[in-house]
């Protein structure tokens, strides 16, 4: 059952996900509303739903084009689609509920342009819009998807869906156990029954988490900022907290969370400039480009990539990819393998010529090299999952830095190997160990077959001491996984290549 869930998801991205459980619970709230089960007309919910859509959408225009970025409108319709769940609806001929709504949809979308640093977008754009509609006009947010039982279901299906495919749970358990926690310290032990009944039945505890503390850009990159950035969220989004006579909302609790990831996360989004591209096996290459100013990465981080689409598909106009060029590089290379029916976007990017654009952001990713250089580490890489251990490898290379590296290297055929000079430069000058598995056609030296279990014991004896690194297909990833497991390799030893959108 995991394995079809997990099989399903990976062929939508995480911003489409997101988009079908919003649809979903429009369109669940309108057909209760018919029923009297939801205390909403379902004629104010679609004027409210159309008129949020219809003002975010136009202001995402207006500031795309005076700002000269790429418009995604996957994100509009989120954005929107949000407000339309926890703003009350409104009738269509209440003039100033009208004003409010679209205010709030104008403030939600500005803020992606106008609060940005690097042109990186520092608030949770739906809570700012509803907190700014508060502070200045006294309209609240009523959060009313969440207190709704007949809604909650729906609301537990979706958003469980959308923290497994984000591998997001830890943010999500610390956020609520935080919450809890802290609503549990402020509350008279006779009124726990009541409080508890209220947080998970008319609060918007799991909306919030699942929808609105999940937004990756506004969100810290890495393992334990995102720990701390649920922890610092979940103490404010307490009811009884305070300071003085000021109490935080929902909201509120998400924007000052939404500093403090700032703080802690890399700065800024790129605009990055196509030199040019290099075939790097069958079906794969390399676009290198070259930034207006240094990126600092880690080798093995990925990036958010976003293209400007006249048409985009299902899968929208953002990927993520990891980035293949070692930080000590001065160029920004981008690996992809194409299909025969590849994606609008993969369409755009192979139909790019040099002095093209791309922009991209969100740096994050925690699949790289372990501090000490004395650890242990094996390096297991299926067809285009090769990219992040070129980063690596080319790293080690230009610092001369030798570590005790084995690198098992699975193919399907001997077209499909890439960066063969990267690999042979690290055995050559740093004495990495390097085995190729070809499934197909398999030549002296190299082992028949896909890697395995038997691979792994012939070409590290001591895989119990190793740190191992997974990166390729999704299924690769989980099968070698599996196999390290059974054979006897903890679960704090295994490290894979895990980024949000996968498809």
């Amino acid at each position: 059952m995991i394995k079809t869930l997990d099989r399903l998801l990976d062929h939508l991205t995480m911003y489409r996900l997101v988009l079908y459980y919003l649809v979903a619970l429009l369109g669940a709230a309108f057909v209760l509303g018919f029923l009297n089960l939801v205390p909403h007309d379902p004629r104010e919910l679609a004027f409210t739903t159309a008129l949020v859509l219809a003002t975010c959408w136009i202001t995402n225009k207006v500031f795309a084009r005076i700002f000269e970025v790429p418009a995604n409108g996957e994100s509009v319709h989120i954005t929107a689609m949000i407000l339309a769940l926890i703003l009350d609806p409104i009738a269509a001929t209440d003039a100033k509920a009208i004003g409010a709504v679209a205010l709030a949809s104008v403030w939600a979308i500005s803020s992606k342009y106008i609060l940005a640093v690097g042109r990186k977008h520092l608030f949770n754009p739906a809570a700012l819009g509803v907190a700014l509609t508060a502070l200045l006009l006294d309209r609240p947010a009523t959060w009313w998807v969440a207190g709704n039982l007949w809604l909650l279901p729906l609301v537990l299906v979706g958003g469980a869906l959308v923290v497994r495919k984000l591998r997001r749970l830890d943010l999500v358990a610390t956020f609520v156990g935080v919450a809890l926690a802290t609503i549990l310290a402020t509350t008279d032990p006779s009124r726990y029954g009541t409080a508890l009944a209220e947080t998970f039945g008319s609060s918007p505890l799991l909306f919030f988490a699942f929808v609105m503390l999940t937004e990756p850009l506004t969100a810290p990159t890495t393992r334990w900022a995102r720990i701390a950035f649920a922890g610092v969220v979940g103490f404010l989004f307490a009811p009884n907290v305070h300071i003085g006579s000021f109490y935080f909302t929902p909201e509120l609790a998400l924007l000052a969370g939404n500093l403090f990831a700032y703080a802690v996360s890399p700065k800024g989004r790129f605009v990055l400039t196509l030199e040019r591209i290099e075939q790097t096996a069958v079906d794969s290459y390399d676009f290198i480009f070259r930034s207006q100013r240094k990126l600092a990465f880690q080798a093995g981080q990925y990036l958010e990539w976003t293209l400007g689409l006249d048409r985009s598909d299902n899968r929208g106009n953002r990927r993520y990819f990891t980035v293949a060029s070692s930080p000590t590089e001065q160029s920004v290379r981008l690996g992809v393998k194409f299909y025969p029916r590849s994606s609008a976007f993969k369409r755009a990017l192979g139909g790019m010529k040099p002095g093209a654009t791309i922009h991209a952001a969100q740096l994050a990713g925690d699949f790289t090299l372990p501090s000490d250089p004395k650890t242990k580490i094996a390096f297991l890489a299926g067809g285009i999952g090769i990219t992040p251990f070129r980063s690596m490898l080319q790293y080690l290379i230009d610092r001369k830095e030798a570590r005790p590296v084995v690198v098992l290297y699975g193919t399907e055929s001997q077209d499909d190997i890439a960066y063969r000079d990267v690999l042979d430069s690290a055995r050559r000058k740093l004495g990495i160990r390097i085995f190729h598995a070809v499934a197909k056609g398999a030549v002296g030296g190299q082992y028949p077959g896909y890697i395995d279990a038997r691979l792994v014991r012939l070409t590290m004896p001591d895989y119990l001491e190793r740190i191992f690194y997974v990166s390729g297909p999704q299924s690769m990833v989980k099968a070698v996984r599996k196999k390290l497991l059974a054979m006897g390799v903890r679960r704090s030893r295994i490290k894979v290549d895990y980024f949000p959108g996968f498809a």
